[in-house]
């Protein structure tokens, strides 16, 4: 699936304008929809990085290069790379909750 083709799938399946995703990336609407009618094929890496953020995907998910997509779903990729931004110190709270919430279910 092509770039211009995913960007506009997941701006659909989330329901918002163009105007909402150019608000949520910091460019221009008209940018958007040229990047989603292929008009733009060489989109800075800034703005990869802010559309797969704004979407929760990965980079890779989002210009359809990621090999592993299929068996990871998008969302713990965006979460993955949410948690390298923490400090130690929130990852190691992070992970005591995680312990916690497995512990429970057992």
């Amino acid at each position: 699936m092509s770039f211009a083709t995913r960007l506009k799938e997941l701006r659909i399946a989330r329901g918002q304008s163009l105007q909402q995703v150019a608000d949520g990336v910091q460019t221009s609407k008209t940018h958007i929809w040229d990047m989603e009618q292929g008009n733009s094929a060489n989109p800075s890496r800034e703005l990869l990085e802010r559309l797969a953020t704004h979407f929760r995907v990965s980079v890779s998910d989002l210009i359809g290069e990621n090999p592993n997509a299929e068996s990871e779903p998008s969302e713990l990729v965006a979460l993955y790379r949410d948690l390298k931004s923490l400090s130690e110190k929130d990852r190691k709270t992070i992970e005591a909750v995680m312990r916690s919430l497995k512990s429970t279910k057992d």
